[in-house]
């Protein structure tokens, strides 16, 4: 059974919520409240999904200008990592290499190879992306 789009349906929620670019915390708020129901929402409509994807463009067009990412290198993602997860550069010594490979790379006077950011990746179970 393919459910189909009411235009009816779709308008009320619009006028319910009432969409729009999203300027201030408080609207911020305000529409990722939306977005968190609509997600957690097992049995959404179509007119529901239609308006969560409105929703999370706006919620993600906020946070990009609002809270921008920044580049990040490998040895700043390692390095975070490893605080948080309370792991050691004696921790890594023979995994990625010896001890002065390790502090090296730790302390970025070397790069890890394509070898070792798999490695770390397996291990922190995180994407390797992260570390190339």
């Amino acid at each position: 059974m393919t459910l189909t789009f009411n235009q009816e349906v779709y308008t009320d929620l619009l006028s319910e919520v009432i969409p729009k670019i999203i300027e201030t915390e408080a609207e911020y708020e305000q529409t990722l409240a939306t977005v968190e129901a609509l997600t957690f929402n097992q049995n959404r409509t179509p007119e529901q999904t239609a308006l969560y994807k409105l929703l999370v463009m706006l919620v993600e067009a906020y946070e990009t200008e609002r809270y921008p990412i920044q580049d990040v290198s490998p040895v700043d993602v390692l390095n975070h990592i490893m605080a948080a997860s309370g792991t050691r550069q004696a921790d890594l010594v023979g995994i990625i290499g010896s001890s002065g490979v390790v502090s090296e790379i730790v302390n970025g006077k070397r790069t890890l190879s394509k070898a070792q950011a798999k490695i770390l990746a397996d291990r922190f179970k995180v994407s390797l992306s992260l570390f190339i």
